[in-house]
């Protein structure tokens, strides 16, 4: 069956549910386009800024000298990639933000996450033109929802948190993400085969979503608080063969994060063309600047919005991030 066939009938059956009074609602509902049919009502379409005085364009990116659209319009991508971004975004920040924001993946991961959650993790990254906003499988097609025509990508992860399901299970999960809006893919490697020397089936996790995922970036995630150095230069190097596009430091569930030390191994391993994601307990604009320094070009936080606007500690730790 189609997913247009799918999306007809829970239409109807949603349809005749309102008007049997068993569906409280006094919205319309539609469904959303992906394989596992997810209804949310127009409460989640996303809302448009209001366009500044003088701007043609209803989401703020305009031109280059508008200072409302862009206050920084001294920054080019030259000087962006100086600082690491391997890639540019598209459009400019309706927030005033420092230079980290384009490396952020904004994120969302913890279990008890709502939608009204969501929707204000998917407003700021369009505020602050974050690289993506990274959300549990169930919250993709409402974040690509959110998100559409903004420029931020939509991220998810896959095998999360502890990397112990099956090869042809990640391949799934990652299809299915892709099939409801998810550009980026966060896979967790199989840490156990890692350490059990067992590097076939480590590789062979890796390929497996690589196939899968063909034409969206995937970040291989290694969670270095459980491994030797040794074990994460093998990991990066099998990564790296794999086609992977980023080495990612850590889930946040591990036990550990980010360190300054993890992130210059793995990207004196993958060379400077492969992309380092360093995640977990990043909190400040100073340990952001860190690990770019260090070699990151992409980071992983839910601090995100204390740390592209230099605000002093990045509040409670939460989990995942």
């Amino acid at each position: 069956m189609h997913e247009s066939e799918i999306s007809v009938i829970v239409e109807a059956v949603v349809r005749v549910l309102a008007e049997r009074g068993m569906l409280k609602t006094d919205r319309r509902v539609q469904v959303t386009t992906g394989t596992a049919g997810k209804v949310f009502s127009e409460e989640w379409s996303p809302r448009k800024p209001s366009a500044c005085s003088g701007c043609p364009s209803e989401e703020h990116a305009c031109r280059p000298g508008c200072t409302h659209c862009n206050p920084h319009p001294d920054l080019g991508a030259e000087q962006l990639r100086e600082l690491g971004a391997s890639r540019v975004g598209i459009c400019n920040p309706s927030k005033s933000c420092n230079r980290i924001a384009p490396l952020v993946d904004h994120t969302l991961l913890k279990p008890g996450a709502t939608q009204e959650e969501i929707a204000t993790l998917c407003k700021e990254a369009r505020e602050y033109c974050f690289a993506s906003v990274c959300v549990n499988p169930s919250y993709v097609s409402l974040a690509a929802r959110l998100l559409a025509g903004s420029g931020v990508k939509v991220c998810t992860v896959v095998g999360f948190p502890l990397g112990s399901t099956t090869p042809t299970v990640k391949a799934i999960e990652a299809r299915d993400a892709i099939a409801s809006g998810a550009e980026e893919i966060d896979m967790v490697i199989n840490v156990g085969a890692l350490k059990s020397g067992n590097d076939a089936l480590a590789a062979d996790d890796i390929r497996a979503v690589r196939e899968a995922a063909r034409g969206k970036v995937l970040k291989v995630i290694l969670e270095t608080s459980l491994l030797t150095d040794d074990e994460k230069v093998r990991a990066c190097r099998m990564s790296k063969e794999a086609g992977a596009d980023f080495v990612k430091t850590s889930t946040g569930f591990g036990g550990g994060g980010a360190t300054v030390e993890d992130v210059k191994l793995m990207r004196e391993t993958v060379g400077p063309l492969l992309g380092v994601k360093a995640s977990g307990g990043i909190r400040d604009t100073a340990t952001a600047r860190a690990m770019i320094e260090a070699g990151a070009n992409r980071l992983g936080t839910s601090a995100s919005v204390a740390i592209v606007t230099d605000a002093k500690g990045g509040g409670a730790k939460p989990q995942g991030y």
